[in-house]
């Protein structure tokens, strides 16, 4: 099962579109996603622009990505994020175009656990806009 949850990290930046998953992919990927809307109180609106490069600047939302990466063990509770762990999760197809993106972005410091993550995935859009997903 968490094999199935770190492939699904792929689908944050490095697929274009979730509607080519296979049902059970997409039934990990609900799952995950609906575990931490219900965790953050993140309201879909903020998740999908996302995905157009609009990151809503709200508590739920940040907390929301966070606990995303947590649930993948992309991040730690401070909100530090391992670039080798990150990397290492991703199908092996995508780390050549994504290790450039991870490392480049690093761990982008903010106020909280929750803003590094969302200033970090920021970082991600602006450097592979074409290819980022948040699920």
């Amino acid at each position: 099962m968490m094999d199935l949850f770190l492939y699904l990290f792929g689908l944050f930046f490095l697929c274009n579109r979730v509607k080519g998953l296979s049902e059970e992919m997409q039934e990990l990927a609900d799952m995950l996603h609906n575990t931490c809307v219900e965790e953050t109180g993140a309201i879909e609106d903020d998740i999908f622009n996302a995905r157009n490069g609009i990151f809503a600047n709200k508590e739920e939302f940040k907390c929301y990505i966070k606990c995303i990466m947590a649930q993948m063990a992309c991040i730690d509770d401070d909100g530090t994020i391992d670039e080798e762990a990150t990397i290492a999760v991703l199908p092996e197809e995508y780390r050549d175009k994504a290790a450039p993106v991870i490392k480049k972005c690093g761990t982008k410091q903010g106020n909280s656990p929750c803003e590094n993550a969302w200033l970090t995935h920021q970082c991600y859009y602006t450097e592979a806009p074409d290819d980022y997903l948040l699920i």
